[in-house]
C-alpha cells in the first residue's frame, strides 16, 4: 500500500512480543500494532504488517514488550509539588498538621499547572497514559494534561470545608461542573465526581453528587474505608459504617470507584461486587500512612473490580505504577497466605483494563484491541537485570521497573521516545518545582 494513499495506517510498531490484554492470557510474538489516525487498526505478525503495509513510519523494537498504555487510577497529581514535605507520619495528622495547612497558603492555579504538570511528566515516563485525578483547580489541570498530551479523569472535588478554590460544598459541585462544559470535547479528558471522603461530606452533598452520577452517567470517585478511625467516626456520627451510609444514600453502583477499601468487611466486599462497583488499590500509600494492607486477593474471588493507583506522590513518595503492580501482587500472597493469589497478569490487567473499566473508559482503552485509541507503552527487557525472560507478563510484574520504559504513545501520538520525553522540557520543570520548594519550605 502506497503510504500516501489515504487508507494506509500512519505507525507501525514492531515488537518481539505485544501483549493485547483482551482477551486474557494472549500474549503474540514477533507481532506489530498498526496504527491509523490515532487508533489501532490491526494487530498483525510483524512480516505480514511490514509487507502489506507501507506506513507513515514504521518503528522495530526488537528486544519489547509492547502493552496499553498504564491507568493510574487514584492519584492528585499537583501534589508532586509536596513530595517528601511530611513524611512518616499516620493519615489524619499528616492532613490536619501538614498538607491541609500547606494547601490553604500554597494552592493556586499555577500550583495546580505546574504540579500536574511535573506530575505528568514523571508518570509519561513510567509508561501511564491515563490517570484519575482529583484536586482543586481541575480547568488547571485539564490545561496541564493537554500540553503533555496525556489522558486524564479530572474530579469535579466535593468538600464541605471552604478553600482558595470554593467556598462551599455546592460552589465545589458547580465549579467543577463548568470545568466539565468547557473541556467536554476534548477527547484526551473525561471526568468524575469526586467528594474527598464520607468523614468530609455530609448527607446533602452526597444526595446531590447521587443526582448528578445518575444524570451525567460519570463516575464517583472517593476515598472509601482508608482507615479504621474513619469507620469509627462514622459509626459515632451516623450509626453505620462508610458504605453502609453510602449504600442507603444511593451511592454503591457500577460508576462507584472507592479508594483504599483497606477495612471492608466480607458483607461489604460482596456488596460492593454485586452493585458492580470497583476499588482503586494503593498499596504504597497504605503501607506509607499505616493504613493497612487491603484484601486485594479477597476483592478478586469475589468478582471485585479493582483497579491499581498511586495515589499523590506526597503520600507515595512516587507515580510509579510498575512498583505499585509489584507489591500488589506480593502484598495479596503475603495477606491471603497462598502464592496464587493476584497473579502477575492480574496485577497487570489492574493497571490497564480493569482500571479503564472502572473509569468507563475501557471501550476506548486499557488494551490493545482494533478500534481503540493507540495508547501503547514500549517496556525493554533485555537488560542485565532482566535477563533471562522465560515469561513476559510476569517479568513485566516481577522484574520490569519504569526505567525500563522506552516509548509512550497516546492516541498515536509518541510522548516518550527512547526514554525522553517529546513534548515536555524536564529541565525547566525540575526548575519550576525548585521555585515551589523554596516558597513552601519558607512558610512550612
Amino acid at each position: 500500500m502506497n503510504p500516501s494513499d489515504p487508507r494506509s495506517p500512519d505507525l507501525i510498531v514492531c515488537a518481539r512480543w505485544v501483549a493485547p490484554m483482551e482477551p486474557a492470557g494472549l500474549l503474540l510474538e514477533d507481532h506489530a500494532v498498526v496504527v491509523k489516525d490515532g487508533r489501532i487498526q490491526a494487530l498483525l505478525p510483524a512480516s505480514e504488517a511490514r509487507r502489506s503495509h507501507n506506513a507513515g513510519q514504521t518503528i522495530n523494537l526488537p528486544r519489547h514488550i509492547l502493552l496499553p498504555g498504564l491507568i493510574n487510577l487514584h492519584t492528585h497529581a499537583a501534589m508532586s509539588l509536596m513530595r517528601g514535605l511530611a513524611d512518616d507520619l499516620p493519615l489524619m495528622q499528616w492532613l490536619n498538621e501538614h498538607i491541609w495547612p500547606a494547601e490553604g497558603r500554597h494552592v493556586s492555579p499555577d500550583f495546580v499547572y505546574d504540579g500536574t504538570l511535573l506530575a505528568c511528566a514523571e508518570m509519561i515516563k513510567g509508561g501511564v497514559t491515563c490517570f484519575n485525578d482529583m484536586y482543586f483547580y481541575p480547568a488547571h489541570a485539564a490545561r496541564a494534561v493537554l500540553d503533555a498530551g496525556m489522558r486524564a479523569a479530572l474530579g469535579m472535588i466535593c468538600i464541605e470545608f471552604p478553600t482558595a478554590y470554593a467556598s462551599d460544598a455546592e460552589d465545589y459541585l458547580s465549579k467543577g461542573l463548568a470545568t466539565r462544559d468547557e473541556f467536554r470535547s476534548e477527547p484526551l479528558l473525561s471526568f468524575c465526581l469526586a467528594p474527598h471522603a464520607p468523614y468530609t461530606v455530609s448527607d446533602r452533598s452526597f444526595g446531590q453528587i447521587a443526582m448528578y452520577a445518575a444524570e451525567l452517567d460519570v463516575p464517583v470517585h472517593l476515598h472509601l474505608h482508608e482507615t479504621e478511625d474513619e469507620i469509627r467516626e462514622s459509626v459515632a456520627r451516623f450509626g453505620v459504617r462508610p458504605v453502609e451510609r453510602l449504600h442507603r444514600l444511593g451511592l454503591i453502583g457500577p460508576n462507584l470507584i472507592a479508594v483504599h477499601g483497606v477495612h471492608l468487611a466480607d458483607d461489604e466486599i460482596e456488596l460492593l461486587a454485586a452493585q458492580g462497583a470497583s476499588v482503586a488499590h494503593c498499596p504504597s500509600s497504605n503501607l506509607k500512612l499505616a493504613s493497612g494492607i487491603a484484601r486485594v486477593g479477597r476483592f478478586v474471588e469475589a468478582g471485585l473490580n479493582t483497579g491499581i493507583g498511586t495515589d499523590g506522590a506526597a503520600s507515595n513518595n512516587r507515580l510509579d505504577l510498575f512498583e505499585e503492580m509489584r507489591l500488589a501482587a506480593l502484598l495479596a500472597k503475603a495477606e491471603s497466605g497462598r502464592a496464587n493469589s493476584v497473579p502477575a497478569e492480574a496485577a497487570l490487567r489492574m493497571a490497564t483494563i480493569d482500571a479503564a473499566r472502572a473509569l468507563g473508559l475501557d471501550d476506548r482503552i486499557g488494551s490493545l484491541v482494533p478500534g481503540k485509541n493507540a495508547d501503547i507503552c514500549a517496556v525493554q527487557l533485555d537488560g542485565v537485570a532482566l535477563s533471562p525472560v522465560y515469561h513476559p507478563l510476569s517479568h513485566l510484574v516481577y522484574a520490569a521497573a519504569r526505567s525500563d520504559v522506552s516509548h509512550v504513545w497516546v492516541g498515536g501520538r509518541m510522548l516518550l521516545a527512547e526514554g525522553r520525553l517529546t513534548l515536555l522540557d524536564e529541565t525547566r520543570l525540575a526548575a519550576k518545582a525548585r521555585m515551589w520548594q523554596a516558597q513552601i519550605a519558607d512558610l512550612a
